[in-house]
């Protein structure tokens, strides 16, 4: 393990429900002083510390409008410039999402590699569609991949649980949601592979792959 590199620069990519974070927290157990840092994160702690940025992004999100690149790229570059980031690399999980936002991380920082997460469409629709949570405790389930021990018992605290959609978990809003990822997708995938910085990692089980797996894919 102490030959293992101790900075990596990694991007997670894919589309919705493709585990991002599972992977995410794989590669911590690994590398446990590498911060995962995704844009959802970034954008809560800046509205919630009201940051000249996160002011920035109210306007917009107040007016029901999408917060631009510009703004989006500039709190990542704020988050991307810390101290831990300098010291042990990151995992990057949510940007970039345009090549916009592609072409402005390659000025901010290197980066080792884009992992690409591959997950055929079936598999994505069971996952997201399929997902619901305890409403005492928060333990999240899924009624076709990880349902309760006893159907209707929650496992961790014992609660009554029943199947319930999130509201923006339906069929029509999620064709939506991967097609925008597909379309949004592909000349960043071309961008990266070009660069010869593109690696695909099958998503459908990744919690089976061991910790020499991670490491081989990492290239540490």
């Amino acid at each position: 393990m102490n030959k293992l590199k101790t900075k990596v620069r990694v991007v997670l990519f894919g589309p919705p429900g493709s585990g991002k974070g599972t992977f995410s927290s794989q590669i911590k157990k690994i590398l446990p002083e590498i911060p995962h840092i995704s844009t959802g994160d970034i954008f809560r702690e800046n509205l919630k510390n009201e940051t000249p940025l996160g002011l920035k992004a109210k306007e917009f999100m107040d007016k029901g409008e999408l917060v631009p690149d510009e703004v989006t790229i500039d709190m990542v570059a704020d988050r991307l410039g810390k101290e831990d980031v300098k010291e042990h690399g990151f995992i990057l999980d949510g940007f970039p999402r345009t090549l916009n936002q592609t072409e402005a991380l390659t000025q901010i920082t290197d980066v080792d590699l884009l992992l690409l997460l591959d997950v055929n469409r079936d598999i994505i629709t069971k996952r997201i569609l399929g997902r619901y949570s305890c409403k005492s405790c928060g333990e999240i389930f899924n009624k076709y991949t990880l349902p309760p021990k006893v159907e209707g018992i929650c496992d961790k605290c014992g609660a009554e649980i029943k199947f319930e959609q999130r509201s923006d978990d339906n069929e029509e809003t999620l064709k939506n949601r991967l097609d925008a990822y597909e379309k949004n997708a592909k000349p960043i995938i071309k961008y990266y592979k070009k660069k010869k910085l593109l690696r695909k990692v099958n998503a459908e089980n990744t919690l089976k792959l061991t910790e020499n797996d991670i490491i081989k894919i990492l290239e540490l």
